[in-house]
C-alpha cells in the first residue's frame, strides 16, 4: 500500500470528514462498482479531490458521462433517506470498517477492476467488526443434495465455534450457508449485489428480511440500485476481502465462486475447495481448481478452523482407518504373527527362521500372543487363533 493511500485514509477511530464522507456518498452513487480508475485516484488523492477530478470531464471527453451522473447526485439527501430506512454509510476510517477491504487496492487488475470501494451501504444492528475472524461460504447457485450436505455441515460447524459466515444471500450454496448458520445460533452477513434495501433473488424474502433486521446486509451500492453482472463480479471481491478464508461448495467452469476464490488468492486468503463427484457438472470447477494446484482441499468443518485460527488452534489428527487389535501389538509381536499359519501348525524354529528373530525371542513373542488371544499351541505346534 503507498504511502499516498495511507495519507489519504483516516486512522480507525479518528472522526471522518463531513466533506470526506459527502464525497464518498457521490462516488458510490455515481460510479460503478469495481471502477479501479476512481479507486486509485481516492487512494491517491482523497475523496475530496478525486471527486473534483471526476467532475471535470468536459463536453466530449472520456469523463463526461461520469461527471454529468456524479453531478446529479445529493449526498445529504442520500444519506438522509437512508437514515430513515435503517440504512448506515461506512468509510475507511469508520470504527466498523472492515480493514481487508483497503487492501483491495493493491489487487486491482490490468483491465482496471477492483480496488477499495468508496463505502459501504449496511442494513442491519450487527456491527461489521464482529466479521473481523469470518470465512466466506460460497457455491452453486443450481446446489446438489451433496452440496447442501457439505455446507449445512461445514457452516453449522464454524457457527459452534464461534466463527461468523459471510456469503452472497444467493440461491444454492449461498442460501444453505446462512440458514445452516442461523440453525447454530451463529452469526451469519450477506454481500449483496444491490442495494441493501432491495429483495434479490425474491425467493430469499424471509432470509435477507431476517438477516436485515438481526444481523447485517452489505453493499456497496446505494439503495435503490438493481443487480447486473458486472456488479456481482465487483460484489465477490467484497466477500473475499471482508473474511479471512473463503470456501468453495461446488462450482461449475463459469461460476461466480471460482471469482470469489480468484479474488481470495490475490488477496493471499485462505481458498477452500470441497472436492465434488467427478461425474457432477456442479463440482468440475471446483475439481479443476483444486487440479491446477490451486486451493486446499477441505472435508470438514474442523479443516476450516485449522486454517483460519491463529497457529496451534484448532489442530486437527490426521484421519485413520478404523482401530484394529494388531494396532496394539509390539513390533516384536506383530512380526511374529505374521509367519504363524493359519492352518498347518508350525514347530518355534521354522517362525523363528522366516521371521529372522532368535529363537528365544520368538518363542516369548507367541507365548505373549497365546495370552493375547491371538495365537494357539497344540502337539504339532503354533497357528493362528480362530478370527484373527
Amino acid at each position: 500500500m503507498s504511502a499516498a493511500h495511507l495519507r489519504s485514509v483516516p486512522p480507525v477511530g479518528e472522526p471522518v470528514s463531513e466533506a470526506e464522507r459527502l464525497a464518498r456518498v457521490v462516488l458510490s452513487c455515481g460510479v460503478e462498482p469495481g471502477d479501479g480508475t476512481t479507486s486509485s485516484l481516492v487512494a491517491q488523492l482523497g475523496a475530496e479531490r478525486a471527486l473534483e477530478r471526476s467532475l471535470s470531464g468536459a463536453e466530449g471527453e472520456p469523463g463526461e458521462m461520469l461527471a454529468a451522473r456524479l453531478a446529479e447526485v445529493d449526498p445529504a439527501r442520500q444519506l438522509d433517506q437512508a437514515e430513515r430506512c435503517g440504512i448506515r454509510f461506512l468509510v475507511p476510517g469508520d470504527p466498523e470498517w472492515p480493514p481487508g477491504l483497503d487492501q483491495l487496492d493493491g489487487a486491482i487488475t490490468d483491465e482496471g477492476f477492483g480496488g477499495t470501494p468508496p463505502g459501504l451501504w449496511v442494513k442491519g444492528p450487527m456491527p461489521l467488526t464482529e466479521l473481523a475472524t469470518s470465512v466466506a461460504v460460497v457455491g452453486s447457485r443450481a446446489a446438489s443434495a451433496y452440496g447442501v450436505e457439505m455446507t449445512r455441515a461445514v457452516c453449522a460447524h464454524l457457527a459452534l465455534a464461534g466463527v461468523p459466515v459471510v456469503s452472497g444471500g444467493a440461491l444454492g450454496i449461498d442460501f444453505e450457508a446462512h440458514d445452516a448458520s442461523l440453525s447454530a445460533d451463529g452469526v451469519t452477513a450477506a454481500v449483496l449485489a444491490c442495494g441493501v434495501d432491495r429483495v434479490y433473488p425474491a425467493n430469499n424474502r424471509r432470509l435477507l428480511h431476517h438477516l436485515a433486521s438481526e444481523f447485517a446486509v452489505v453493499s456497496e451500492q446505494p439503495p435503490g440500485s438493481a443487480p447486473t453482472r458486472p456488479r456481482f463480479l465487483a460484489r465477490n471481491r467484497l466477500i473475499a476481502a471482508i473474511t479471512s478464508g473463503t470456501v468453495v461448495v461446488e462450482a461449475a467452469l463459469r461460476s461466480g465462486a471460482l471469482n470469489t476464490a480468484g479474488w481470495a488468492e490475490s488477496l493471499h486468503r485462505h481458498v477452500m475447495c470441497v472436492p465434488g463427484p467427478v461425474t457432477s457438472y456442479t463440482s468440475q470447477g471446483v475439481n479443476n481448481f483444486l487440479r491446477e494446484g490451486r486451493g486446499t482441499v477441505v472435508t470438514h468443518g474442523a479443516e476450516v478452523l485449522e486454517l483460519v485460527g491463529a497457529t496451534g488452534e484448532h489442530l486437527v489428527d490426521p484421519p485413520r482407518g478404523e482401530r484394529r487389535a494388531r494396532d496394539d501389538l509390539t513390533p516384536t509381536e506383530a512380526k511374529v504373527v505374521e509367519w504363524v499359519p493359519v492352518s498347518e501348525p508350525a514347530l518355534v524354529e521354522s517362525i523363528a527362521r522366516l521371521s529372522g528373530l532368535h529363537l528365544r525371542t520368538t518363542e516369548g513373542a507367541l507365548r505373549r500372543l497365546r495370552s493375547k488371544r491371538f495365537v494357539e499351541l497344540s502337539d504339532e505346534g503354533w497357528r493362528l487363533a480362530p478370527d484373527v
